[in-house]
């Protein structure tokens, strides 16, 4: 299988951790020029050391409860350096705990950095790809776009909403040769899943250990996922091997969830 994907350039949100920075670094190996945003400096230059051929990649310092900010950071680096054919949105989940308690702030916060920081990337990103005549968005939401998860109540709330700006986004611009696709994670092994897992023990006052194992074996395959294979599916998205996969959801969470 060709991927065609030397070259490209690509912007991945939310990657100096987890699913975004082994995304960065997948996309690299295939020849794609990375652009890095997160808001730690630090990281992002320790990320990118750990790219193929560190010196052709970038990164963008933002904060996502600073939409306006981020977008011009963009738009700054575009005008400077170069557009994008790949937008991959990443950002880290809203806070765990049940629905009734969410705090209007909580859903506020997350819509900010859900849907609108993935509108304003699109918006920016989306002429380049239309002169290019190739454009790939990749958004990492949630198993809970199709079963919500308990415990995540704004999550699931708010993952929804970006599945539905997806899918309306990716009837518009298809045409282009611009496809919009979600990918939804499972139980992946990020700092994301260790807090769900604290949080659960805690309430079934049950060890972490024993915790983690039940989790586990909520999964047909039995264990959780690395970071790498949710990228593996990123990175099969965002090439030619994916131009007419468009608009639609692709769980990877080992045969976790039960609806089709």
């Amino acid at each position: 299988m060709k991927l065609n994907l030397k070259g490209k350039n690509a912007i991945v949100c939310g990657s100096t951790q987890g699913i975004g920075k082994a995304t960065a670094i997948a996309l690299a190996e295939e020849g794609v020029n990375v652009t890095l945003i997160a808001r730690n400096r630090e990281k992002l230059r320790a990320t990118i050391a750990e790219l193929p051929q560190p010196e052709k990649h970038s990164y963008i310092v933002a904060d996502f409860l600073n939409p306006r900010d981020l977008q011009e950071q963009v738009i700054k680096f575009i005008e400077k350096e170069h557009g994008f054919h790949i937008l991959v949105n990443n950002t880290g989940g809203p806070n765990s705990g049940e629905i009734i308690n969410a705090s209007l702030e909580a859903f506020e916060n997350a819509f900010t950095m859900h849907v609108k920081c993935n509108h304003l990337l699109a918006q920016v990103t989306i002429p380049f790809m239309k002169t290019e005549g190739f454009g790939r968005i990749i958004n990492v939401i949630s198993t809970s776009v199709k079963e919500p998860i308990p415990l995540l109540g704004v999550s699931n709330t708010i993952r929804g909403a970006v599945g539905n700006w997806s899918k309306t986004l990716s009837i518009e611009v298809a045409e282009f040769g611009i496809t919009v696709n979600n990918v939804l994670p499972g139980f992946t092994e990020t700092e994301r899943l260790a807090e769900i897992i604290k949080i659960k023990a805690s309430l079934e006052d049950r060890s972490i250990e024993d915790m983690t194992e039940i989790m586990k074996n909520y999964t047909p395959a039995k264990r959780f996922a690395k970071p790498q294979e949710t990228a593996n599916a990123i990175v099969f998205l965002a090439s030619d091997a994916a131009s007419y996969v468009n608009g639609i959801n692709i769980p990877v969470d080992g045969g976790r969830t039960k609806s089709l």
